[in-house]
Protein backbone atom coordinates (compact mmCIF):
# COMPACT_ATOMS: atom_id res chain seq x y z
CA UNK A 1 0.00 0.00 0.00
CA UNK A 2 1.23 3.70 -0.88
CA UNK A 3 2.28 5.52 2.05
CA UNK A 4 0.86 9.04 3.06
CA UNK A 5 2.65 12.15 3.49
CA UNK A 6 3.50 12.82 7.69
CA UNK A 7 0.82 15.79 7.13
CA UNK A 8 -2.22 13.32 6.07
CA UNK A 9 -1.06 11.11 8.64
CA UNK A 10 -0.94 13.99 11.25
CA UNK A 11 -5.01 15.05 10.28
CA UNK A 12 -6.45 11.28 9.60
CA UNK A 13 -5.89 10.89 13.54
CA UNK A 14 -7.97 13.49 14.26
CA UNK A 15 -11.32 12.14 12.67
CA UNK A 16 -12.46 9.35 13.86
CA UNK A 17 -13.77 7.61 10.25
CA UNK A 18 -16.22 5.29 12.05
CA UNK A 19 -18.01 8.11 13.48
CA UNK A 20 -20.68 10.43 12.55
CA UNK A 21 -20.16 13.93 13.43
CA UNK A 22 -22.72 16.55 14.53
CA UNK A 23 -22.73 19.60 11.67
CA UNK A 24 -21.33 22.13 13.76
CA UNK A 25 -18.40 19.48 14.62
CA UNK A 26 -18.18 18.40 11.24
CA UNK A 27 -17.33 22.17 10.14
CA UNK A 28 -14.49 21.96 13.11
CA UNK A 29 -13.48 19.55 12.15
CA UNK A 30 -13.15 19.80 8.35
CA UNK A 31 -11.39 23.36 9.07
CA UNK A 32 -8.48 22.40 11.35
CA UNK A 33 -7.70 20.03 9.09
CA UNK A 34 -7.46 22.05 6.35
CA UNK A 35 -3.83 22.39 6.66
CA UNK A 36 -2.78 23.46 2.94
CA UNK A 37 -1.06 26.80 2.20
CA UNK A 38 -4.56 28.35 0.56
CA UNK A 39 -7.69 28.57 1.16
CA UNK A 40 -9.57 25.53 0.47
CA UNK A 41 -12.89 24.52 -0.44
CA UNK A 42 -15.04 23.06 1.85
CA UNK A 43 -16.93 20.47 -0.29
CA UNK A 44 -20.11 18.52 0.21
CA UNK A 45 -20.22 14.64 -0.82
CA UNK A 46 -23.67 13.04 -0.49
CA UNK A 47 -24.52 9.32 -1.50
CA UNK A 48 -27.42 8.69 -2.56
CA UNK A 49 -30.03 5.47 -3.32
CA UNK A 50 -30.29 6.08 -6.42
CA UNK A 51 -29.56 3.66 -9.90
CA UNK A 52 -27.55 6.06 -12.45
CA UNK A 53 -28.16 3.84 -15.21
CA UNK A 54 -31.68 4.40 -14.89
CA UNK A 55 -32.90 7.53 -16.76
CA UNK A 56 -35.42 8.46 -14.43
CA UNK A 57 -33.46 8.33 -11.31
CA UNK A 58 -31.00 11.07 -12.48
CA UNK A 59 -30.34 14.47 -10.61
CA UNK A 60 -29.35 17.16 -12.37
CA UNK A 61 -30.31 20.69 -11.91
CA UNK A 62 -29.15 23.71 -9.75
CA UNK A 63 -29.25 24.99 -6.01
CA UNK A 64 -28.27 28.48 -4.62
CA UNK A 65 -26.50 28.78 -1.87
CA UNK A 66 -27.04 31.80 0.35
CA UNK A 67 -23.44 32.77 0.59
CA UNK A 68 -21.89 31.89 -2.66
CA UNK A 69 -19.02 29.58 -3.03
CA UNK A 70 -16.29 32.09 -2.22
CA UNK A 71 -14.68 31.23 -5.94
CA UNK A 72 -14.39 33.11 -9.12
CA UNK A 73 -16.59 31.61 -11.80
CA UNK A 74 -16.71 31.61 -15.57
CA UNK A 75 -18.98 31.47 -17.82
CA UNK A 76 -19.62 30.94 -21.36
CA UNK A 77 -22.79 32.31 -22.84
CA UNK A 78 -23.78 31.10 -26.13
CA UNK A 79 -26.38 33.92 -27.20
CA UNK A 80 -26.56 36.19 -30.77
CA UNK A 81 -27.87 39.93 -31.11
CA UNK A 82 -29.36 41.32 -28.27
CA UNK A 83 -28.88 38.50 -26.13
CA UNK A 84 -25.37 38.20 -26.23
CA UNK A 85 -24.91 41.66 -25.53
CA UNK A 86 -27.51 41.26 -22.37
CA UNK A 87 -25.01 38.43 -21.31
CA UNK A 88 -21.54 40.59 -22.19
CA UNK A 89 -23.31 43.51 -19.31
CA UNK A 90 -24.59 40.64 -16.93
CA UNK A 91 -20.92 39.56 -16.82
CA UNK A 92 -20.19 36.56 -18.60
CA UNK A 93 -16.73 35.94 -19.75
CA UNK A 94 -17.25 34.52 -23.05
CA UNK A 95 -20.09 35.21 -25.40
CA UNK A 96 -20.28 33.95 -28.76
CA UNK A 97 -22.49 31.42 -30.97
CA UNK A 98 -21.03 29.67 -34.29
CA UNK A 99 -17.70 30.81 -33.19
CA UNK A 100 -17.45 29.72 -29.85
CA UNK A 101 -19.17 26.32 -31.20
CA UNK A 102 -15.76 25.74 -32.99
CA UNK A 103 -13.48 27.09 -30.99
CA UNK A 104 -14.66 24.09 -28.36
CA UNK A 105 -15.08 21.50 -31.34
CA UNK A 106 -11.48 22.73 -32.67
CA UNK A 107 -9.48 24.02 -30.09
CA UNK A 108 -11.03 21.91 -27.22
CA UNK A 109 -11.37 24.64 -25.54
CA UNK A 110 -13.36 24.32 -22.21
CA UNK A 111 -11.89 27.05 -20.12
CA UNK A 112 -14.75 27.95 -18.08
CA UNK A 113 -16.81 26.08 -15.24
CA UNK A 114 -20.61 26.83 -16.59
CA UNK A 115 -22.09 27.18 -20.02
CA UNK A 116 -25.33 28.70 -20.41
CA UNK A 117 -27.58 28.99 -24.15
CA UNK A 118 -30.36 30.71 -25.38
CA UNK A 119 -33.02 27.91 -26.44
CA UNK A 120 -32.65 28.86 -30.16
CA UNK A 121 -28.56 28.58 -30.09
CA UNK A 122 -29.23 24.33 -29.07
CA UNK A 123 -29.32 23.72 -32.81
CA UNK A 124 -25.75 24.61 -33.07
CA UNK A 125 -24.09 23.38 -29.93
CA UNK A 126 -25.43 19.90 -29.87
CA UNK A 127 -22.52 18.04 -31.74
CA UNK A 128 -20.78 18.99 -28.70
CA UNK A 129 -22.07 16.92 -26.11
CA UNK A 130 -19.25 14.56 -26.29
CA UNK A 131 -16.83 17.01 -25.49
CA UNK A 132 -18.81 19.20 -23.18
CA UNK A 133 -21.20 16.17 -21.54
CA UNK A 134 -18.09 14.34 -20.25
CA UNK A 135 -17.04 17.47 -18.34
CA UNK A 136 -20.49 18.73 -16.87
CA UNK A 137 -20.86 21.54 -18.95
CA UNK A 138 -23.22 20.77 -21.51
CA UNK A 139 -26.35 23.14 -21.54
CA UNK A 140 -29.55 21.93 -20.34
CA UNK A 141 -33.32 23.22 -20.03
CA UNK A 142 -33.55 21.02 -16.97
CA UNK A 143 -30.54 22.75 -15.29
CA UNK A 144 -31.85 26.08 -16.32
CA UNK A 145 -28.27 26.95 -18.23
CA UNK A 146 -30.92 26.62 -21.16
CA UNK A 147 -32.63 30.09 -20.97
CA UNK A 148 -33.90 32.85 -22.77
CA UNK A 149 -33.15 35.27 -19.73
CA UNK A 150 -29.57 34.66 -20.04
CA UNK A 151 -28.72 37.80 -18.24
CA UNK A 152 -30.65 36.83 -15.02
CA UNK A 153 -28.86 33.04 -15.49
CA UNK A 154 -24.97 34.75 -15.94
CA UNK A 155 -25.84 36.64 -12.71
CA UNK A 156 -27.58 33.89 -10.30
CA UNK A 157 -24.63 32.02 -11.12
CA UNK A 158 -21.77 34.64 -10.89
CA UNK A 159 -23.47 34.73 -7.47
CA UNK A 160 -23.37 31.28 -6.43
CA UNK A 161 -25.92 29.28 -8.22
CA UNK A 162 -24.62 25.43 -9.11
CA UNK A 163 -25.14 23.26 -10.68
CA UNK A 164 -25.94 19.54 -9.11
CA UNK A 165 -25.66 16.21 -10.68
CA UNK A 166 -25.20 12.48 -9.94
CA UNK A 167 -22.01 10.85 -11.23
CA UNK A 168 -22.05 7.65 -12.47
CA UNK A 169 -21.61 6.02 -8.95
CA UNK A 170 -24.61 7.84 -8.04
CA UNK A 171 -22.95 10.04 -5.60
CA UNK A 172 -23.71 13.94 -5.65
CA UNK A 173 -20.02 16.04 -4.78
CA UNK A 174 -20.75 19.70 -4.48
CA UNK A 175 -18.48 23.31 -3.29
CA UNK A 176 -20.03 24.92 0.05
CA UNK A 177 -17.90 27.71 0.54
CA UNK A 178 -14.28 28.11 1.48
CA UNK A 179 -12.20 27.22 4.84
CA UNK A 180 -11.93 31.39 5.46
CA UNK A 181 -15.43 31.37 6.01
CA UNK A 182 -17.15 31.44 9.29
CA UNK A 183 -18.94 28.40 10.77
CA UNK A 184 -21.74 30.17 10.62
CA UNK A 185 -21.72 31.31 7.02
CA UNK A 186 -20.56 27.10 6.34
CA UNK A 187 -23.32 25.90 8.21
CA UNK A 188 -25.99 28.12 6.49
CA UNK A 189 -24.69 27.39 2.97
CA UNK A 190 -24.67 23.21 4.03
CA UNK A 191 -28.35 23.28 5.23
CA UNK A 192 -29.65 24.83 2.41
CA UNK A 193 -27.55 22.86 -0.28
CA UNK A 194 -28.72 19.56 1.71
CA UNK A 195 -32.48 20.57 1.89
CA UNK A 196 -32.69 22.29 -1.62
CA UNK A 197 -30.85 18.60 -3.26
CA UNK A 198 -32.99 16.60 -0.80
CA UNK A 199 -36.08 18.31 -2.69
CA UNK A 200 -34.79 16.98 -5.99
CA UNK A 201 -35.34 13.41 -5.53
CA UNK A 202 -36.27 11.43 -8.28
CA UNK A 203 -39.88 9.84 -7.99
CA UNK A 204 -38.86 6.73 -9.27
CA UNK A 205 -36.31 6.14 -6.34
CA UNK A 206 -37.50 3.82 -3.65
CA UNK A 207 -36.44 3.62 0.46
CA UNK A 208 -33.96 6.14 1.87
CA UNK A 209 -32.61 8.75 -0.76
CA UNK A 210 -29.65 10.26 0.88
CA UNK A 211 -27.60 7.25 2.31
CA UNK A 212 -24.68 9.45 3.54
CA UNK A 213 -23.51 12.85 3.89
CA UNK A 214 -19.57 13.41 4.64
CA UNK A 215 -17.87 16.82 4.46
CA UNK A 216 -14.24 17.61 3.56
CA UNK A 217 -11.85 20.40 1.87
CA UNK A 218 -10.01 19.99 -0.71
CA UNK A 219 -6.66 18.49 0.45
CA UNK A 220 -8.71 17.17 3.71
CA UNK A 221 -10.11 14.06 4.79
CA UNK A 222 -13.99 13.12 4.95
CA UNK A 223 -15.82 14.12 8.24
CA UNK A 224 -18.96 11.66 8.03
CA UNK A 225 -22.07 14.08 9.13
CA UNK A 226 -24.82 12.98 11.00
CA UNK A 227 -27.89 12.44 8.77
CA UNK A 228 -30.59 12.83 12.04
CA UNK A 229 -28.70 16.67 12.49
CA UNK A 230 -28.58 17.28 8.39
CA UNK A 231 -32.18 16.22 8.22
CA UNK A 232 -33.92 16.56 11.82
CA UNK A 233 -37.36 15.04 10.29
CA UNK A 234 -36.08 12.23 8.53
Amino acid sequence: MPKHSKRYEEIRRKVNRFKSYSIDESIALVKKTATAKFDETVELHLTTNIDPRKPDQQVRNTISLPNGTGRSVKILAFAKGEKAEEAKKAGADYVGAEDLVDKIQNEGFTDFDVALATPDMMRFIGKLGRILGPRGLMPSPKSGTVTENIAEAVKEFKKGRIEVRNDKTGCIHIPIGKKSFSDEVLRENLVSAATQIASLRPTAVKGQFIKKAVLSSTMGIGVKIELGDLFPSK
